[in-house]
């Protein structure tokens, strides 16, 4: 059995609802900063590497590949003379798609 000595000697006080609030709020603001702290280190981080991988030079021969693909891309040039086959740029033809089927979609 426990004495009523015993008793007394237990914690008797309630928390003061003032002391938990402020606590409770300076817990919830120190969260908010270390989670905006982090949110802002993680994008920060993020785009000094994708800006690492952007700006890195091209090898010679990626640089030689691109060259002839805009060439081709945005020249005319005759590929078979006897069928009449030519290149012309991809604007051009993308151009000569789009009015050939507006005229075939104004015919129905």
């Amino acid at each position: 059995m426990i004495d009523s000595k015993e008793k007394t000697n237990a914690e008797t006080t309630e928390v003061s609802s003032k002391k938990l609030l402020v606590v409770t709020i300076i817990v919830v603001v120190a969260l908010v900063a270390g989670f905006y702290g982090l949110n802002k280190l993680f994008i920060a981080s993020t785009d000094k590497m994708i800006k690492g991988i952007d700006l890195k030079p091209q090898a010679a021969e990626l640089r030689a590949l691109r060259a002839r693909e805009k060439e081709t891309l945005n020249s005319y040039k005759i590929l078979d003379e006897n069928k009449g086959v030519v290149q012309i740029p991809i604007e051009r033809a993308m151009k000569l798609l789009a009015d050939e089927a507006f005229a075939k979609q104004e015919k129905r």
